[in-house]
């Protein structure tokens, strides 16, 4: 697992072209279709909480889950954020105090995890925290997406603000796809005005490691860990995935089992 620290800070500038509301109405009709309209959600990998904080004004009442301090601070200080609890945990080791109508997470975080066993710890304690029937929606980006789309492949912007340079190393035997990012960000010299100028940008350097699953892998990690498979589509078509489907949805179900302990609330 890796701490964004250095991306923290203009994480959300530079994740401005990112459909969040789109995401956010997809879970919405999702959980509306497994009739859950109210109760707590539970995110995992919330970031700066842009999707904590649109699904509590739809209604819910959040939890956000991070492993990154620094990304939390900036999802506490945002509007709106009063009413969210905001808890910095490890995925594969997180505790709650009760069961969760639904959990998600978006943003390809569930890629960050790069252990099959890892994989199947997150997915063992999500069961354990859903209430029964509780539903699981979580986004991946597939094998395809790191072989043939980012690759070795190098990403860079360069804004006001900031830039960063983002290297792709991907490395087939593993399914790893290794990021090496470099960050430029402006910062305020000590002999700024009142309006703020800027001269000085300072260097932060982040390594961050991605895995690729099978869906199919991806299934019977999921039915292992004690949950329901209900189905993966395309993230973009939302037709069933393809040979080039970049990033998938998976839904996943508590299935009700007799000898489960079940936490009540």
């Amino acid at each position: 697992m890796q701490q964004y620290s250095g991306f923290a800070a203009v994480y959300d500038m530079f994740m401005d072209n990112v459909p969040y509301d789109e995401w956010a109405e997809y879970i919405r009709r999702t959980l509306k279709e497994y009739k859950i309209e109210n109760g707590i959600l539970l995110e995992l990998g919330c970031g700066t909480g842009a999707m904590t904080r649109r699904l509590a004004a739809m209604g819910y009442d959040m939890i956000g889950i991070d492993y990154s301090e620094e990304m939390l601070a900036i999802a506490r200080d945002k509007d709106g954020a009063d009413s969210i609890l905001y808890l910095c945990q490890d995925m594969r080791e997180f505790e709650l105090y009760g069961t969760v109508a639904a959990a998600f997470s978006v943003c390809g975080t569930m890629n960050y995890i790069t252990s099959e066993e890892d994989l199947l710890k997150v997915f063992r304690l999500v069961n354990n925290y859903l209430d029964p029937k509780g539903i699981f929606i979580f986004d991946m980006d597939t094998p395809y997406q790191y072989r043939e789309i980012l690759g070795d492949n190098t990403i860079a912007e360069n804004r006001e603000e900031g830039s960063f340079i983002w290297e792709n190393f991907f490395y087939e035997d593993e399914m790893i796809n290794e990021i090496s990012l470099s960050l430029f960000v402006r910062e305020p010299s000590d002999k700024a005005d009142k309006n703020k100028e800027y001269s000085l940008y300072r260097k932060y350097e982040e390594t961050h490691y991605r895995r690729a699953y099978p869906i199919d892998k991806i299934k019977e990690l999921i039915e292992e860990a004690g949950l329901e498979w209900i189905g993966a589509v395309d993230a973009v078509s939302g037709a069933a995935p393809g040979k080039t489907s970049e990033r998938v949805y998976i839904i996943a179900r508590e299935k009700w089992q007799k000898n489960k302990l079940y936490i009540n609330n």
